[in-house]
Formats: structure tokens, sequence, C-alpha cells
């Protein structure tokens, strides 16, 4: 799996010559499905894939939050529902795994011309998927109610809870924000968040889990601290939460997706002066360490084994039109683009420094989505005041351990 991780951290590949425009998608006839997150990013890629549509050609999306729990069985059936599947360093795991998704050398020698290498994600040397953005969460923190009140931008958990404080005693009821929902967001946060202790999910070699350490409880004490300057329900937070409290002037600082940064900034924002005021820096460190407590990810699409070589081709010419130099450009501010001649943007400014603060890649190993499910289900009943963190940890290990059994990937 070395050649997921080697994308993730691909910074080099952010600058670079620029791009042929395309004039036509030159596609004679197939039917391209497309399966999808739901976020800014992938709608700009959609829509753009979207253009190759005509007489012959259909082009279809399902954008949804739900994808992950689609896409294997859509992909299984024969033929799949869906051509295309667009995926990030997790969700491809299962596709890989259960062999739904088609080698992509061939597609690349003729239509990839406009691809880099570092894009290229390659596995037991065959190219199984195409990256075309890097993301990760990072801070989000209003300039000018910083100053306002003395407060230095934080770099650190401990200077977050302190600005909390700060902020709280200046009248903002709630100034902090964390996607914390139960679920995928809370499992998120936790790996984020120990990810910056240095520590590792699993005993060396094994499939083990190894969390319930002193950095798993640092973890879930520094994510309950944090808790405590949010709204009461920061329990159904989910990252699409966050933007109507930024906007509105109820939260000052906020960890989320760099892939959300445009819609935060954007010209034609509806309050102009929050968007002005609104400034990106590194996740913060944990524990008087120096890495940024986010996982770095690589977001790109894999073409569905069990559908025709028509509508593979052309579903892989469509996703070629859909992340081309011409679309990043076009689009500057919604992603880091792992694209041809894209150049870093105030949005990336977050994402950027959490690449060269160091930050790790999410795991690529075959069993990291169990353990991101058992402790997105196990941890809500901690956040929430109702057993300790040790207990918390104690449920997750269990939890993990049944489900990797039952998957073989422990005996």
């Amino acid at each position: 799996m070395n050649g997921f991780l080697k994308a993730s951290v691909a910074i080099a590949a952010l600058v670079g010559g620029a791009g042929m425009a395309m004039a036509d998608c030159g596609i004679e006839k197939g039917s391209v499905r497309i399966l999808s997150n739901d976020f800014a990013a992938l709608h700009v890629v959609a829509s753009a894939a979207e253009t190759c549509a005509s007489g012959t050609v259909t082009v279809t999306k399902n954008q949804t939050t739900e994808h992950k729990d689609i896409q294997v069985p859509a992909l299984t059936t024969n033929p799949a529902n869906y051509t295309v599947a667009m995926i990030a360093t997790n969700s491809v795991t299962p596709l890989l795994t259960n062999d739904l998704v088609r080698p992509l050398d061939e597609y690349v020698e003729k239509w990839g011309q406009d691809l880099q290498e570092s894009q290229l994600i390659r596995v037991d040397g065959k190219i199984m998927a195409i990256a075309y953005m890097v993301n990760a969460e990072h801070l989000f923190y209003r300039e000018d109610i910083l100053a306002e009140n003395g407060i230095e931008v934080p770099t650190s958990f401990d200077e977050m809870l302190a600005a909390g404080q700060k902020l709280r005693d200046a009248g903002i009821a709630n100034p902090l924000a964390v996607a914390y929902q139960s679920g995928w967001y809370l499992g998120a946060a936790f790996v984020n968040t120990y990810l910056g202790t240095g520590g590792e999910f699993f005993k060396d070699g094994t499939a083990e889990v190894d969390i319930n350490n002193e950095n798993g409880i640092r973890t879930l004490e520094t994510l309950k601290a944090m808790s405590g300057y949010m709204s009461p329900d920061f329990i159904t937070y989910s990252t699409n939460s966050l933007r109507p409290m930024w906007e509105a002037g109820d939260t000052a600082i906020q960890i989320s997706w760099g892939s959300t940064t445009g819609q935060y900034i954007a010209d034609d924002s509806a309050v102009p002066e929050v968007a002005k005021a609104t400034k990106f820096a590194a996740a913060p460190t944990i524990n008087g360490g120096s890495i940024p407590s986010a996982a770095l990810w690589w977001d790109g699409f894999v073409i569905a084994k069990n559908v025709s070589d028509e509508d593979a081709e052309a579903s892989f010419r469509a996703m070629m039109v859909g992340i081309s130099p011409d679309t990043a450009a076009a689009n500057p501010e919604v992603a880091v683009w792992l694209v041809k001649g894209y150049e870093p943007t105030p949005a990336a400014v977050g994402v950027v420094a959490d690449l060269e603060g160091g930050a790790r890649p999410y795991p690529m190993l075959p069993y990291m989505g169990l353990l991101h499910t058992a402790l997105g289900d196990n941890l809500a009943e901690f956040m929430q005041g109702k057993e300790s963190a040790e207990q918390a940890l104690a449920d997750v290990t269990a939890a993990y351990t049944t489900a990797a059994k039952e998957a073989g990937f422990i005996e």
C-alpha cells in the first residue's frame, strides 16, 4: 500500500506546468454513472464530467454522504450500478479487497496525458486509482475576533482551549466547533487527534488494536475538553453543520476540512465581512508535540470492474475532463488539486501547513475501517459524560476485535 501513502503527501504535485485545453470529450458513446461523497470539490468534478453528455453519451451522478455504504453492493452487481466511484484514502480499500475495480494502465496510456506520476495510485504494480486532490482537516479562525480579544492564532489544543475560555469570557457562548457527530465524524476526530500524539493504532505487524493507552486517554480527554466550549448539541455536528454557525458569528475557531475552505472565503459570500476575516492554519498539536493533529487524505476515482469496456472507457475519459487542468484552473479555491498547473491559493493554506508540519497519512490498512467504525460507535457516551475514557477505549477495543475476528484479520 506504499503508493497510497506516497500519494497522500505528494506536495510536489501541487506545482507544475500549464495544462492543455480540452476542446471536447471525444467520446462516441457510453454510459457514465458516478457515485461520490457530497461536498463542493466533488460537485465541481462531477459537473465538469457532465459536460461530456451528448445524444450518445449519458452522464448521471449520485453524490451522497452515504456513498461508503452504497459503493460495495452497488459495484458488486453485474453490471455495476455505477461506472465511477469517487473515493478517498479509506474508502477505496473495500473496493480493492473485493476485486470490484479494474486496472487503469491502458486508459492512462491512451487518455491520461495530463496526469502526473503522483496521481497514479498503484497496487501490486498496476494503476488502480487516479488521485486528483489532497485533503486534511485544519484550523479555521476569525482573524478579526482573535485580534479584538488579543488572542494569537492557536497552534496547540492547549492554546485552543485557552482561547475558547477567553472568547467565552468576552461573550461568545460557544466559540469552538468541530464535527463530533456520533459515528464516522466522531471516529475521524479521534483518529486525527491520536495521529498528533505520534502513537500507532495497532501492535506492530498485527491487526491487534493498541489504543487503550496513555495516548488514547489523552486523545479522549482533549476531545472532551474541546466540547466544553461547543454547543451542548455538539454530538450532532457534521461538517455541513459548521458553516452556518460560522457565518452567523456563533463560532470563532473551528477544525474542518480543507475541501470546504473555498465556500468560507468565496467572493460571493452572503456575509462578506465574515469571509474576509476567515483565515486558515495547520491543525493544532497535542501534548507538547509538533505534529499537526490531522490525517492526510487523497481523493480520487476508480472505474468499476463489472461494467462494459465501452462504459469504462467513456467513464475514464469523462473523468479526465472532470479533473483536467482546465477544471482545476477554473476552480482553484475548492481544493488542493493534485493536477498539473495548480498553484496553491489562500484556500489551500491550511492543508499545505498540515503537509509542511509533517501531518501523518490516514492509515491505509484493510482493517482500519473496522477500527474507525468501532470508534464512531463507542465514544459518544464518553463525550456525553456517561462513562470513563478507559471504559470507552475498552468498548472500542472489544467491538473492533469482534469485527476483526469475523473478518479474518485476527484469529
